[in-house]
């Protein structure tokens, strides 16, 4: 015992105490600051990465079919040749007189009759009002005193497809291209927005969405999809309905014929059937034509109204657009060169001593064919080795090309008393 206390006492110098070490309050806030703040940021950009890679995740994870309509298209008549005659004809017998004959004796019509008829007409007119909207653009800026202003241009629209997701309206460029917004009226007077998809600059056709989301199930109901018919079966003295705005006030319906269906009018690139009625109309009258069957057949443009003191009502063919129609719809840029041109056809050849071909009447200021060297009176011969006979071989080798795709174009230019073979090379662009 005493020995361990000697012990003890010898190792007395190196015991210590272990005393706490004191709480830093202030250090302790600051980690945890620190810690709270990493936190936060750290939160902060997983969240920022899952809302860009979201569509991404969802698109690979859950992959949608992108809902797009397709337009029948009509095909071209071709004029049929009159069948060779015979050399010996034998006499046809006359026909025989059935047994039991049915004999169709005509009443006179009475005004009755004809009010009938009127109201037959209007009732057709009034159904396929149900697919026309009117389609307002909203332009503000300010004026030199720096006062704010607000101006509304308005024009008819037709409803020309619901992919599931949105309805496609088409209506005029001229409206709605610098409008800051755009409003679409039905014809319940339910009012909704839309967004410009894509344009035609040479048509100056557009065609713009509503989301079906902001569009009530009433107003589903009292609206319907217009059915685009075959305007190649349209000639003179064909019946026809303008529904629309052909007077310039929504939902109006005028009934005529048209007197001619063989007039054009030359675009860039290519050249439309137009046709002419007897409908008295406004200059500033939009609208569409269709048929007794309540399809349209012809579409009321403002930019191609007739300017004469009649103001009769024109339409450009519906078949003839329904490929920039449906390309539009599914935002595809309409590809141009920039050329106003013409068919030299045989006759036309020989006549005038002007090689066959596509004739170019002008060339379109600043435009990818201006830029290649084309020129008026060139006579265009083949497109990328193929030969070009008429304009409508000459818009669908243009038309199949995508914007910034080259074509060798060749064609002839006149030099002394002959023409020469030259070539370039286009770029396609897009007319804005």
């Amino acid at each position: 015992m005493k020995q361990q206390e000697q012990i003890e006492q010898e190792f007395d110098f190196i015991k210590e105490k272990i005393k706490e070490k004191p709480i830093n309050r202030r250090r302790l806030l600051l980690k945890a600051g620190y810690n709270l703040l990493c936190a936060v940021m750290f939160g902060a950009a997983a969240c920022l990465v899952f809302v860009i890679l979201k569509p991404y995740l969802e698109e690979w994870l859950y992959p949608e079919e992108k809902s797009t309509i397709t337009i029948p298209k009509d095909v071209i008549p071709q004029e049929i040749e009159p069948a060779p005659k015979q050399e010996e004809e034998e006499e046809p017998e006359p026909p025989k007189e059935p047994e039991n004959q049915t004999v169709i004796l005509r009443e006179e019509l009475e005004p009755e009759d004809y009010q009938e008829l009127q109201d037959k007409l209007y009732d057709i007119g009034r159904k396929a009002n149900k697919s026309m909207v009117t389609v307002t653009g909203v332009i503000s800026g300010t004026d030199w005193f720096d006062t704010p202003y607000e101006n509304e241009n308005s024009s008819a629209g037709i409803i020309i497809g619901n992919n599931g997701q949105e309805l496609l309206i088409l209506t005029e460029k001229k409206i709605i291209v610098d409008a800051k917004s755009i409003h679409i009226t039905f014809i319940d007077e339910t009012e909704a927005s839309a967004v410009l998809k894509k344009y035609d600059g040479n048509t100056g056709i557009a065609v713009i969405a509503v989301p079906l989301a902001e569009i009530a199930e009433e107003t589903m109901n009292e609206i319907s999809v217009a059915v685009l018919g075959n305007s190649y079966a349209v000639t003179q003295g064909t019946s026809v309905i303008a529904i629309g705005s052909p007077l310039g006030a929504s939902y109006s319906i005028l009934c005529g014929t048209i007197i001619s269906s063989q007039n054009t009018v030359s675009t860039i690139d290519t050249n439309y059937t137009i046709f002419t009625t007897d409908i008295i109309g406004s200059e500033n009258g939009s609208g569409v034509l269709i048929n007794l069957q309540g399809e349209v057949v012809g579409l009321v443009l403002q930019d191609y109204s007739n300017q004469n003191s009649r103001n009769t009502i024109t339409a450009l063919s519906v078949s003839e657009l329904k490929q920039v129609i449906e390309d539009l719809s599914k935002g595809r840029d309409i590809p141009y060169v920039g050329l106003r041109i013409s068919t030299v056809t045989s006759s036309i050849a020989e006549e005038y001593g002007i090689p066959q071909g596509v004739y170019i009447k002008s060339v379109e200021f600043d435009s990818p064919g201006m830029a290649a060297g084309l020129q008026a009176a060139d006579v265009i011969t083949a497109i990328n080795g193929e030969e070009i006979i008429n304009v409508v071989q000459y818009y669908q080798k243009i038309y199949e090309k995508q914007p910034q795709d080259e074509i060798t174009i060749s064609f002839k230019r006149q030099n002394g008393e002959g023409y020469v073979d030259l070539s370039c090379t286009v770029a396609v662009g897009i007319l804005q």
